[in-house]
């Protein structure tokens, strides 16, 4: 859960894991703030994967390089309908701009995938009934 939340950035999950991974996700910080070898070990053997290390020092820790503590939010939302549950997301500080700039991005690709889906129905429909469509006088076009 601690990789998932330095890979996205901001993660949903209930209320009680989201306090119980808050002081690990802020040694992982303090580590990569640290940012020689040995920190980097100590990480990458807490961590699953390599590109979360590697976002950890490279641009993760940097961001909080004048901060001494408080590199997460906690914000409760709702209860789980199933059990009960209380939900809340858990995020990390500064990173409503990288969340705008992954919206801002997905907006542009929705937006570029409609015109070219909007597109190919106009060059579907002027290609099927293009030939026998009659002209203005009445006559049919070849």
């Amino acid at each position: 859960m601690v990789t998932s939340l330095i890979m996205e950035e901001r993660i949903e999950t209930t209320a009680v894991k989201a306090k119980a991974i808050r002081p690990l996700v802020e040694k992982m910080i303090t580590l990569g703030k640290k940012g020689d070898l040995a920190a980097r070990r100590q990480a990458a053997a807490y961590l699953m994967t390599d590109e979360a290390v590697s976002k950890l020092f490279d641009t993760v820790a940097p961001r909080f390089g004048d901060r001494q503590g408080g590199y997460l939010r906690i914000v409760r939302t709702a209860w789980r309908k199933g059990d009960g549950a209380e939900k809340a997301f858990i995020e990390l500080l500064g990173s409503e701009q990288v969340l705008d700039e992954k919206r801002q991005k997905r907006a542009e690709i929705r937006a570029k995938r409609a015109e070219e889906t909007r597109k190919a129905m106009e060059e579907a429909e002027a290609q099927g009934g293009g030939a026998a469509e009659p002209t203005e006088g009445g006559e049919k076009k070849e």
